[in-house]
């Protein structure tokens, strides 16, 4: 059977990867279209009535929705906030609200994605935005690039306050906003949907007033504007330029001293046009392929396997990347746990009825799995194991490098690494879990229509550890606040792969 497991996402759009650890597409890329109609309301009554079929629906079809908060306070927020709906909310409004509901789980695969459509379609006709973007790190929050035209505010510059609020508030009002497994998770989310969580909050302003910290100098306050997206691309383009890591490129490359360079970028197929291509590896396979023949024709010794900002996919791609050099059979899970419900069940036959869907593939699999199976029960989905490729193979050493906003089936492919010892993980620990709620399916509510995902599947990295944590890398190289575009990781990586020269191989 060829396995093609969407591990940790949703399924993914034609150019837009929801990526696992929760950072949500939308808030990711500002200025998305959305569908749905700010304007419209919905009744009190309709927001009761799927209030109660959200829960419900929770209870049947997740995991396991009470993995990190008990049932009885879900029972006490239920109620709490079942109390709430005295009248009509808007489209938007109502995606905030039920989204609060499923962010107080604590699971990054637990979400409703419209909570962010309404700043999609704020921001792209013309909304303004906070100026800065930043950069967390431990629950601190420092100025990454500075938009706002005020020459007292510098890149790397703390953030105390915005608004009169503190930084720790913030956090606190991030975590019933964005669905996170844990606080360092949310944190990388923040880095990313910083404007939207500001806008939720505050709503359309037109400046911020911050209290900022510079080294261990005494704070200071500035006002700064908040701008629409024209302005905020002006005026970021006289910043100083600073690394820019592509999540959809693939690049291979010498890098000199016998020392090769993959970045194999998103495992699916980008340039798909519908759902069942993306998952064609045709062209990946093609690619990989002749990467690793020019890297043994140039001489290479070492191989670093760049895995920073990439958004994930699926293990039929990337486990074409792991064939080059494993050294024995390997799968990018030990245990692979289904709770089988009617929404799982609908779910997955849904894609069984889209005309170009591989009859032989894993949605076909699964259907003959639940067929079997009382709904409510959780069954073993076995995943197979992948030999290594035969004939010409890259034997030298192999470092990977990942950092926070190393997703999804990205983060597979890391313990992989890892837990096979097939390589030397360096870089910062990734904030989507080894050990997972994942696998995303959907259902939908009946009177807004809002999307639900949910996880359906325990997904335990290879070597059984359970603990909810990111991959650690083995050789810990801190992100830059300021990162230049001479990407100072790399260079600090290569340094290190050359240090290790005359260590025992592999």
């Amino acid at each position: 059977m060829d396995v093609r497991i969407k591990t940790f996402g949703a399924a993914m759009g034609l150019a837009v990867v929801v990526a696992a650890g929760g950072v949500d597409a939308a808030v990711a890329r500002e200025g998305q279209a959305t569908t749905a109609s700010a304007e419209a309301t919905i009744s009190a009554e309709a927001m009761r009535q799927d209030f109660a079929d959200l829960y419900a629906g929770l209870k049947q079809a997740h995991y396991d929705l009470f993995a990190r908060t008990s049932r009885a306070d879900y029972d006490r927020l239920f109620a709490a906030m079942n109390a709430e709906l005295t009248g009509p909310m808007s489209r938007a409004e109502a995606a905030a609200f039920f989204q609060r509901f499923m962010a107080y789980g604590h699971i990054a695969h637990a979400r409703i994605d419209a909570a962010s459509e309404a700043y999609g379609a704020y921001r792209q006709a013309g909304g303004r935005a906070f100026p800065l973007d930043v950069h967390i790190r431990d629950e601190r929050i420092f100025v990454a690039l500075n938009g706002s035209g005020s020459a007292l505010i510098a890149p790397g510059d703390e953030i105390v306050s915005i608004n009169g609020i503190s930084v720790a508030d913030w956090f606190a009002r991030a975590s019933t906003l964005m669905s996170a497994d844990t606080p360092y998770m949310l944190g990388t989310m923040m880095e990313s949907g910083f404007r939207r969580l500001l806008w939720s909050d505050l709503g359309d302003v037109a400046g911020f007033d911050l209290v900022l910290r510079r080294g261990d100098g005494a704070p200071f306050a500035v006002t700064v504007p908040a701008l629409s997206p024209t302005d905020l691309t002006a005026a970021q383009a006289g910043q100083p330029p600073r690394l820019e890591l592509s999540w959809t490129a693939r690049e291979a490359r010498m890098l000199g001293d016998g020392v090769a360079y993959l970045r194999p970028g998103p495992t699916y197929n980008v340039e798909a046009q519908t759902e069942a291509t993306a998952y064609d590896n045709t062209t990946f396979k093609a690619f990989v392929d002749r990467a690793f023949a020019d890297f043994l024709d140039a001489g290479a010794t070492d191989l670093v396997l760049d895995l920073r900002d990439n958004p994930g996919g699926d293990n039929s791609f990337s486990d074409l990347v792991l064939a080059w050099f494993a050294t024995r059979p390997f799968r990018f899970t030990s245990s692979f746990t289904i709770r089988v419900s009617a929404q799982t069940t609908a779910s997955n036959a849904a894609r069984l009825t889209v005309a170009d869907n591989d009859p032989t593939g894993i949605s076909a699999a699964m259907a003959r799995a639940y067929a079997g199976a009382m709904p409510g029960t959780a069954i073993d989905f076995p995943i197979p194991m992948v030999d290594p490729r035969t004939g010409r193979r890259f034997t030298g050493k192999v470092y990977a490098l990942i950092n926070r906003r190393s997703y999804s089936n990205t983060v597979a492919m890391a313990a992989t690494l890892q837990d096979y010892g097939f390589a030397t993980l360096m870089g910062e620990e990734t904030s989507d879990l080894a050990t997972t709620y994942g696998a995303m399916e959907t259902f939908a509510l009946p009177r807004t229509g809002f999307v639900v995902g949910y996880p359906k599947a325990f997904i335990v990295r290879p070597d059984g550890d359970r603990t909810a944590r990111g991959v650690a890398p083995d050789v810990a190289i801190e992100t830059p606040i300021l990162e230049g575009p001479n990407d100072p990781v790399l260079e600090q990586a290569l340094a290190r792969v050359k240090a290790s020269r005359g260590s025992a191989t592999r």
